[in-house]
């Protein structure tokens, strides 16, 4: 039994959205109890916390990093849409089954300079401070590291490892470094430091020492992370010192932590003009990070890109309709094309084109006769509210696997792009993959349980 809900919601052209509409309906049939203890893994055992609270980290936009600023709104929304298209792109390219660089890894907003959202962390001791891109589709930890051979410029001064009185090297005999790809470890004039290198697939990669060291994650300190140290390093991450990966691979920092974090952390993306001045949060750790009440959909894991977060998605409904989609649309194949992502660096959710057309259609067809206006780029269905004090915008509803529905407002809906001129934030893929972008997953707690191998949605909001 489930509480009905309205499928019509309100849109104030004045506040963006209403305050009863921002929040959230589910409904579950088959409840997951995810608050059981873990066991702990053998590499765990090396990370100690110098504080008995899981680490929790502020989330900061790239634009507060960068200081870019934008002559008018329809500029901005004009730059992060070419952004995403270039992630969008890539990783259409990097998780095809025709890929040929299965070796290299994906970062967000790699294509178009940096990541969407940033985190604080400290590197060493004493604690230096660094900003990273969070990235949820990427393994390695790194660093840009003195003496540097080849860096770009970034926000923060350059780690000194000299510095810091808890660096140390990793032999390159060691079971650490030989989780690292073939392409690095040992060889050449390194001796026996251990080598990591991390090619991007566009020309952009870092290349240095592999390190134990302490990481401060928004005052916890954590000993014993293994992280590179970059001395050459190539690319576009504009801001940035380097990336914390999270992705579901064991050289990521929750792969790293094991039972210490208990393989699961959570992020909540604030929403576009929240009162809030920061962009979100981040958290580490199965007691906090782990919430009752949230809706669970199992993960889906992809052997040729096994560090992404796939979810088992069914279906799509606008308002009280389910759309009639072709049967098995949304699933991921066994050589690796479709599926579903769970993607941070991507803003704009991407759908087949059969489901972005009946979306797009079903959506039209629900708000009637507002005024549409041309398209902004790939946003392709615009209306001018302009000369509205209110407005009725369908509900669109994802159907997972294990009979969960995830209802999203109108604020994970539409994106302003001009004075009173609002875009339906979804658009056609360029493959048969699906990406669920940061758009759709603004305002929402999401849980990542790595461990269990589960994704959460709620029940709280930010």
């Amino acid at each position: 039994m489930h509480t009905t809900t309205t499928k019509l919601l309100l849109v104030s052209t004045f506040m963006v959205f209403i305050s009863h509409a921002s929040s959230l309906r589910f409904h579950y049939i088959k409840s997951h109890n995810f608050t059981t203890k873990t066991s702990t893994s053998s590499s765990s055992s090396a990370h100690r916390h110098r504080s008995s609270r899981n680490p929790s980290l502020a989330l900061v936009h790239r634009d507060a990093v960068t200081g870019a600023t934008h002559p008018s709104r329809r500029h901005a929304v004009l730059d992060r849409v070419a952004r995403d298209n270039a992630r969008a792109a890539y990783l259409a390219r990097r998780l095809s089954p025709e890929a040929t660089d299965l070796g290299s890894e994906v970062v967000s907003g790699l294509d178009e300079g940096s990541g969407e959202y940033f985190v604080r962390v400290g590197v060493g001791s004493p604690a230096t401070e660094q900003y990273l891109v969070v990235d949820s589709g990427s393994d390695v930890i790194w660093v840009q590291c003195k003496p540097c051979a080849q860096c770009y410029a970034q926000a923060d001064p350059l780690f000194d490892p000299a510095s810091s009185s808890t660096f140390s090297a990793v032999s390159c005999r060691s079971a650490i470094c030989r989780t690292l790809p073939s392409s690095a470890g040992c060889g050449g004039d390194s001796g026996d430091r251990c080598q990591y290198e991390v090619s991007y697939g566009d020309g952009s990669y870092t290349k240095g020492d592999l390190a134990l060291e302490t990481l401060t994650l928004g005052g916890t300190a954590v000993e014993g992370v293994a992280i590179g140290c970059g001395h050459r390093n190539r690319g576009l991450f504009v801001g940035a010192a380097g990336l914390l990966g999270l992705g579901w691979g064991p050289m990521s920092l929750v792969g790293q932590l094991g039972g210490a974090a208990g393989g699961a952390f959570s992020y909540c993306l604030a929403s576009r003009g929240s009162s809030n001045a920061g962009a979100g949060s981040l958290v580490v750790g199965r007691s906090e990070a782990v919430p009752e009440g949230a809706v669970w959909v199992p993960l889906v894991r992809n052997p040729q890109a096994p560090s992404f977060y796939y979810v088992g998605m069914s279906g799509i409904g606008v308002g009280d309709e389910r759309l009639p989609l072709e049967a098995g649309l949304f699933r991921l194949g066994d050589d690796g094309a479709g599926g579903v992502v769970m993607d941070t660096g991507t803003a704009v959710t991407r759908l087949p084109q059969e489901a972005y057309a009946a979306l797009r259609d079903a959506f039209a067809a629900a708000v009637g006769a507002l005024p549409r206006v041309p398209a902004v780029s790939l946003l392709d269905t615009c209306y001018d509210l302009s000369g509205y004090t209110s407005v009725r915008v369908p509900t669109v509803s994802f159907y997972f696997d294990e009979d969960a529905t995830l209802t999203l407002p109108a604020r994970n809906l539409l994106v302003e792009v001009d004075g009173g001129i609002y875009c339906l934030a979804f658009a056609p893929s360029p493959s048969g993959m699906s990406i669920l972008g940061n758009i759709q997953q603004e305002g929402i707690q999401i849980t990542v349980d790595s461990a269990n191998g589960f994704i959460g949605f709620g029940p709280n909001t930010c």
